[in-house]
């Protein structure tokens, strides 16, 4: 028997040092076997992995990305009772799983909880809105990346007097918009959570204008636009039925433009967010999360997953993690918006 490793959805920075917690302390402690699924849920269902072992994993901990692949695959896509992913846990003699990956793939993992299945999960994603944790591995590097971004956009904006705009990651929340927006001094955030308007934005922006500054505008990719019901996306849904969401910044470019006047750049971080090596303090918490759930898959204690509460690692039911989003509270937002302008 043997415990089964799995990465699914976006990658993330982090990965791999879950995965080689996970390895190192299940064979030196607990004396365990381990197999990797290739790809996600796609590895699960079609039977693709191979055994994991300490070569497998050395030095992998600093690395962006995942070993094992990723893909947004649905474990119950075409198969409502996942019979087919049941039967491939069965030949490889897997007795439990750590599922790494989240919204989605959490709630596929906790689907096929339901049928049996004896699954830990680890929470991951940059956009760090799963709740039962205070934080995710991933979101860190995430902001930093985006930081150091805007950073630079804010010298060419100086430079030639324009305001420059900027769309990144968290889909229906706010936090890499909130955080990485502060840290670079932009001058307006949109974020999903908090409505804003047309003219509220364009006074932001000639306020900064009218100090000498080049206005920095940060939108999250979830934004809702003045006039909308819903976050602006053009290209479909992906494997979760969810809209697949971007485009918004070269809307508030545009608008930003007609209605001050102000020659105005859209850049999109888009996957750069998410790509290259993961930060200090997401290999810390990415390799205490791994510790924590091979813990919890040798000791039983499934339908759980690892949860960060102040410094401590803790677990949590999964259903509690996937059951609300963890948003940008007002006040949090209230903070931020004083320094606009």
């Amino acid at each position: 028997m043997a415990i089964g490793i799995l990465t699914s959805g976006g990658d993330c920075p982090g990965l791999n040092a879950v995965i080689r917690a996970i390895v190192l302390k299940g064979e030196r402690v607990h004396g365990k076997r381990f197999v990797g699924f290739r790809d996600g849920w796609r590895g699960v269902v079609e039977g693709d992995a191979w055994e994991l072992s300490r070569k497998d994993i050395l030095g992998i901990g600093k690395l962006g990305g995942t070993i094992l692949g990723t893909s947004r695959t649905n474990v119950f896509d075409g198969d409502p009772s996942a019979s087919q992913a049941l039967a491939q846990l069965e030949r490889l003699e897997i007795e439990s799983l750590i599922v790494i990956g989240g919204e989605g793939t959490l709630s596929g993992a906790n689907e096929l909880a339901a049928c049996g299945v004896d699954i830990v999960g680890v929470p991951k994603t940059i956009d760090n809105d799963l709740s039962g944790t205070d934080v995710t591995f991933g979101y860190d590097t995430a902001i930093q990346i985006a930081t150091d971004a805007f950073d630079r956009l804010r010298t060419t904006g100086d430079s030639h007097g324009r305001c420059m705009v900027a769309e990144v990651m968290g889909r229906h929340v706010g936090w890499i918009a909130l955080d990485s927006g502060i840290a670079a001094g932009a001058h307006a955030i949109l974020i999903p959570e908090q409505r804003t308007s047309w003219d509220e934005l364009a006074e932001w922006v000639e306020h900064a204008r009218l100090r000498g500054r080049a206005p920095l505008v940060v939108v999250s990719e979830g934004f809702i636009p003045e006039g909308s019901d819903a976050a602006f996306s053009d290209q479909g849904l992906d494997t979760y039925g969810r809209p697949r969401l971007g485009g918004v910044g070269e809307l508030v470019t545009h608008e930003i433009e007609q209605r001050t006047g102000i020659e105005s750049r859209c850049t999109v971080l888009g996957h750069i967010q998410r790509g290259g090596t993961p930060t200090a303090y997401d290999r810390v918490l990415a390799t205490r999360f791994g510790l924590a759930a091979v813990d919890a898959a040798v000791a039983g204690r499934f339908g759980r997953m690892v949860s960060l509460r102040g410094t401590d690692i803790t677990e949590v039911p999964i259903s509690e993690a996937i059951g609300r989003l963890n948003s940008v509270p007002p006040s949090r937002y209230e903070e931020a918006a004083l320094l606009f302008g």
